[in-house]
């Protein structure tokens, strides 16, 4: 309220005002961001909740913090495991299973280096975490082949010398077999969409192009 005797604003609608103008400029990227963040909190909270519902249903399952046995489909095989709920599929595969084909690159989902098949989709298992694919059909590099047979994009990147160090090789592999699987007409901006996500520090890109390419075609013959 403003002071009756001498119309001027009174000494809380001045603080409030020395307040505001104290405050530092929000920028609309600020903004944004705590935007942002906030919607990120919620996602987090309401997940929480809708979780702690769940169990207090009955309908949940709550697992850890020991050890939780798990059994997969890994290429094919039933295989029985004991696992920290935290453990990542690449983990998993690599160090408690010996299966060393799917690397890990960067350990954060950015160089697709682990990519593997779950449920005939490509993913990070890197960023999978085992209870996660309790269930599902997972498919490795090691699994990809028939026997003695090699799938058509394996064969087409030994032919087009399509890997240097070979690092980055298997997650490429996976990501242009689902991708020819898919598409059998793929074309050269679909195969760069399919590796996009992948990080080649040898450069070879031009000979996996070819390669992906060359097994797509094989395989519209067959």
């Amino acid at each position: 309220m403003s002071d009756p005797t001498s119309g001027l604003p009174s000494a809380d609608q001045r603080l409030d005002r020395e307040d505001i103008t104290a405050l530092p400029p929000v920028s609309r990227r600020s903004f944004l961001q705590g935007a942002g963040v906030s919607a990120i909190g919620a996602s987090i909270l309401e997940v929480g909740e809708a979780a702690t519902r769940e169990l207090a249903n009955g309908r949940g399952e709550a697992i850890g913090p020991g050890a939780v046995a798990v059994t997969l489909d890994i290429n094919g095989e039933r295989r029985e495991v004991q696992v920290d709920p935290a453990t990542t599929l690449v983990e998993l595969l690599r160090d408690g299973l010996g299966m060393t084909g799917t690397k890990i690159g960067c350990d954060r989902g950015a160089c697709s280096a682990c990519t593997v098949w779950v449920d005939e989709e490509v993913v990070a298992s890197c960023m999978t975490l085992v209870l996660d694919v309790r269930g599902k059909k997972i498919t490795t590099i090691e699994g990809l082949a028939k026997g003695e047979t090699l799938h058509p994009v394996q064969q087409a990147f030994v032919e087009h010398d399509a890997l240097q160090c070979g690092f980055c090789t298997p997650g490429m592999v996976m990501s242009c077999a689902r991708l020819v699987e898919q598409n059998p007409n793929c074309s050269l901006e679909d195969v760069r969409q399919a590796i996009s996500g992948h990080l080649c520090r040898c450069g070879t890109y031009p000979n996996i192009f070819k390669a992906t390419l060359s097994a797509a075609s094989r395989m519209r013959d067959v």
